[in-house]
């Protein structure tokens, strides 16, 4: 066993250098997409990829005829969900009306769903069509459903460029993906 005296608990005023009054909130995942940079997004498209995968591997919640349900892999808020067309077109007016009519079930259902599991008390529903607009995947369409709940709001977004994201993804996707209905 150590002696606390010899190796004492150190927090963000006494670390090396000149403590700065901040607080680190740890988000090694997203290391990931800030080593990546644009670049593979120009190349690979991650919504066409996803339904190749497992849906654990693809955070697929749910699958459609023309549309599927999965998790951002880079939320805003835990239970952040993608609506996606399986097939590849980056603007909703270029939907089919079978690919518009699912996109607005599943969104339906996913709020249910959310409401459900998460117990959220309102949503941000939107789509970004275009890099201009602050769609990170422009060539893809896919409808962001963002759970809100009365208290998440708090300083980290607006001062800190922060997110504070209390579960993980893979048992945010369990989540979602056992409170879907059964179609």
């Amino acid at each position: 066993m150590t002696d606390a005296t010899e190796h004492p608990l150190e927090d963000a005023a006494t670390l090396a250098g000149v403590p700065d009054g901040f607080q680190r909130l740890w988000t090694p995942h997203r290391m990931a997409y800030i080593q990546a940079g644009p670049e593979p997004l120009k190349h690979d498209c991650p919504f066409c990829a996803a339904p190749g995968k497992s849906d654990e591997e693809g955070l697929i919640v749910a699958r459609g005829e023309t549309a599927y349900v999965l998790l951002n892999l880079f939320p805003y808020n835990s239970g952040h969900l993608l609506v996606c067309p399986y097939r590849h077109f980056s603007t909703y007016d270029e939907a089919t009306p079978e690919e518009v009519a699912e996109i607005g079930a599943l969104t339906q259902v996913a709020m249910r769903v959310l409401r459900d599991v998460a117990r959220c008390d309102g949503f941000n529903l939107g789509m970004n069509q275009g890099e201009v607009a602050g769609a990170g995947v422009a060539d893809h369409l896919h409808q962001h459903i963002v759970p809100r709940w009365a208290t998440d709001a708090n300083f980290f977004p607006i001062i800190a460029k922060t997110k504070a994201l209390p579960q993980l993804l893979g048992d945010v996707r369990d989540a979602i993906q056992g409170g879907w209905p059964i179609i």
